[in-house]
């Protein structure tokens, strides 16, 4: 009889609390999975009078998560505390230096010291999973590191970040500024009462380079991320989408390219046709591009205690089964160094959206400034606000609505139109650009 794993929990917060009820709930299943038993031994968090509606009783309570690490009675330590650095950072060094095997949610410790902790848990024997870390319930770790290790994936991008795609989704479908849309988040708990971390992009920047780092063999390194948020984005952006067939999400998009890897956060058209355009609400989705094979789409809650939960006792029960997957798929001393791609050398569609003078010869002077980026564009549109054509007669001389979709192109090329189009005074106000990521 194979003696049950032991795990000690540092963290009883939502996420804490719900991993071990399922743990109790799951644990004959659990066994049958296994070939082992999961067992409970030890907890740790900030409050030990804090009502969780848990039993407790039988679980050693520990002081700190140092204490947890360092007990020898604990073979599987479970770090649910969140931040990137200590507590959480050194009691999971102990306990993978202590030969003991790690599981985490902490995307933000990963991303700034993911590699220092995998390579303590190669040379100590002990497992170090963070499937919870992104997309919670979804997969995508196992997928990228486990079930595509044969296959050479050429791009990896989806909606990781919750809180801005029920954002532009509200935005869209009620036709409600950002502003309005970020209140009602916040009201509902979905976004923060300092939101910056997730509409400016940084959440999915982080999630971003660790599937980075499993997808291309790389250093995950946050810093090589482009990030640009969704503040920018307004109702005008997504109605125009609607009409070209496209909508509006957060991406996170990590691909293969002749100069090296570009790693990129920014609000993204894609084609309505698309499996990652019908994913909406707080939903969370990832798009893997291999070689050979048809892209794959993975689906499901991105956040939430019983989401994140599953995925934490999934990797539990892979500790218990004896599975120890090198961390990031590859060795650390292989993983390649990777800097951030400069942005003006991305090459690809764009949405433009101007606000054209309404003079003679305004859009001559646009079409001229564009072909002299050699920019072709696949449509146009413009109009008064009013429906009239933007050289058009009108009693009211307001600024022109115009909207341009390019062909492929690059991002300097776009940037130099721009400037020249301002030069020009042509334009009031600055041009909204949207980068269109194909299928």
């Amino acid at each position: 009889m194979v003696a049950p794993l032991k795990v000690g929990i540092a963290g009883l917060g939502t996420v804490g609390a719900e991993v071990v009820r399922l743990i109790e709930q799951q644990g004959a299943t659990l066994a049958a999975r296994s070939g082992r038993g999961v067992r409970v031994v030890a907890v740790t968090a900030r409050s030990k009078a804090k009502k969780r509606g848990l039993d407790l009783r039988g679980i050693g309570w520990v002081e700190s998560p140092q204490a947890l690490a360092e007990d020898s009675n604990v073979d599987c330590f479970v770090e649910l505390m969140g931040g990137a650095d200590d507590p959480a950072f050194s009691a999971i060094e102990t306990a993978l230096k202590a030969g003991k095997s790690v599981v985490t949610a902490n995307k933000a410790l990963i991303a700034k010291h993911g590699l220092r902790l995998a390579k303590a848990a190669e040379q100590n024997g002990g497992a170090l999973n963070f499937e919870a870390a992104v997309g919670a319930a979804i997969p995508v770790i196992k997928t990228l590191r486990e079930g595509l290790c044969g296959t050479s994936v050429n791009r990896v991008y989806g909606i990781l970040n919750g809180t801005c795609n029920y954002i532009l989704t509200r935005m869209e479908q009620e036709g409600l500024s950002f502003e309005e849309c970020l209140k009602d988040a916040q009201r509902l708990g979905y976004a923060e009462a300092n939101p910056a971390f997730d509409v400016d992009g940084h959440d999915t920047a982080q999630k971003l380079a660790i599937l980075a780092s499993l997808a291309f063999g790389t250093k995950v390194a946050q810093t090589a991320v482009y990030v640009e948020g969704i503040s920018s984005i307004t109702p005008e952006d997504l109605r125009a989408a609607e009409e070209l067939g496209y909508r509006v999400k957060l991406l996170g998009v990590a691909v293969r390219t002749a100069k090296g890897i570009e790693q990129r956060v920014h609000p993204t058209m894609v084609p309505k046709s698309s499996s990652i355009a019908q994913v909406m609400g707080v939903t969370n989705a990832v798009t893997i591009d291999g070689e050979g094979i048809p892209p794959i789409t993975l689906v499901g809650p991105g956040a939430g205690g019983a989401a994140t939960a599953s995925a934490v006792v999934a990797d539990i029960a892979d500790v218990a089964r004896g599975i120890r997957a090198t961390p990031f798929g590859r060795p650390v001393d292989s993983l390649r160094a990777t800097t951030k791609a400069p942005m003006e050398r991305h090459e690809g569609g764009y949405y433009i959206r101007l606000l054209a003078r309404d003079h003679a010869g305004t859009a001559a002077t646009i079409a001229r400034r564009l072909a002299e980026q050699k920019i072709s564009l696949e449509s146009i549109v413009q109009r008064h606000r009013n429906g009239s054509d933007v050289n058009g007669s009108t009693k009211k001389a307001s600024p022109v609505p115009v909207i341009l979709i390019t062909y492929a192109t690059s991002e300097d090329a776009v940037h130099r139109a721009l400037k020249a189009v301002q030069r020009d005074r042509v334009i009031s106000g600055r041009p909204q650009v949207i980068r269109i990521e194909k299928n």
